[in-house]
């Protein structure tokens, strides 16, 4: 309800949103939510571990406000990830709101794009302000940044160190499109452990073919001959434990060096390492124990 005094009614609207932040927070303590479900994202840091590619202007556009979910450069905790303001930016936040009330015109917003996802380089409190007042857009200039790896609607700050780690696997094993998106782990040294399997794997295969592959090559080589058939090996024997396809090769082929101490698959050692999986105990080996507990 207004007031129709611009100043008072965005003194209560200001009240209204630092609520709704506290309120937010309780919420999420009684779900159990990490703390981070509730930062915006560090341009920067997105950035750094999606790996950035190129960058172009695309001018002004009206963007979705809730497509915005980070910030280049202002103080984490000045805002949420919904905009809700923080005490310390009411001066401002009120001036913004009682101009918008009395229908002040507002410059665009200026932006970053990633994927589907932008970050605030001016205009946190407008975005705050629009929000606030049921906006669902807002008219921004947008520079769109081109990186390795996309960024999805729920990237969350935890969630930068896996990104980070997956897109060096992906330098180190540049697969095609189609196969790559199969390649999926959850744990982010699994990713560089991979792409050390899979370069050894690269190695043998140069030495058997009496040239050096090329990185494309080894990369196209291990999933057609290395990891597709395990993998099928695995489905049919649905065996290899929880997770995805890659998470239960990953298990199998890191305990047939633990185990076995060779690369190489034969049904034999299939049989085996399966059957090493029925056997109840601890295994000296930390990390056998680990892998035989995953899979069982």
């Amino acid at each position: 309800m207004s007031t129709g005094v611009p100043r008072e009614d965005a003194r209560v609207a200001f009240d209204r949103e630092r609520r709704r932040r506290a309120l937010g927070r309780i919420v999420k303590k009684l779900r159990s939510e990490p703390d981070d479900v509730s930062f915006m994202l560090p341009f920067e840091e997105v950035v750094a571990a999606l790996g950035r590619t190129g960058e172009r202007d695309l001018g002004v556009e009206l963007i979705p406000l809730d497509s915005i979910v980070g910030t280049v450069d202002r103080g984490r905790g000045e805002f949420d990830r919904d905009f809700r303001p923080s005490a310390d930016v009411r001066a401002r936040w009120e001036r913004i709101a009682a101009a918008r009330r009395r229908g002040e015109l507002m410059p665009p917003i200026d932006v970053y794009r990633i994927g589907d996802l932008h970050f605030v380089k001016d205009g946190h409190h407008r975005v705050s302000v629009a929000r606030a007042h049921g906006d669902t857009d807002i008219e921004a200039h947008v520079r769109e940044v081109q990186t390795k790896l996309g960024a999805e609607h729920q990237l969350r700050l935890r969630d930068l160190p896996l990104k980070r780690h997956e897109r060096q696997f992906h330098e180190r094993v540049p697969l095609p499109p189609g196969e790559r998106a199969r390649i999926q782990l959850s744990d982010e040294w699994r990713y560089a452990q991979l792409a050390m399997l899979v370069e050894a794997w690269g190695y043998r295969a140069s030495h058997e073919r009496g040239h050096l592959l090329s990185r494309s090559e080894m990369a196209l080589l291990w999933f057609r001959e290395e990891y597709q058939p395990v993998v099928q090996a695995l489905r049919d024997a649905d065996a290899g434990g929880e997770g995805t396809e890659t998470e239960r090769y990953m298990r199998l082929a890191m305990l047939r060096y633990l185990l076995l101490h060779t690369h190489e698959w034969t049904d034999e050692m299939l049989g085996q390492l399966l059957g090493e999986a029925e056997r109840p105990g601890a295994e000296a080996d930390t990390m056998t124990h680990q892998f035989l507990k995953e899979i069982r």
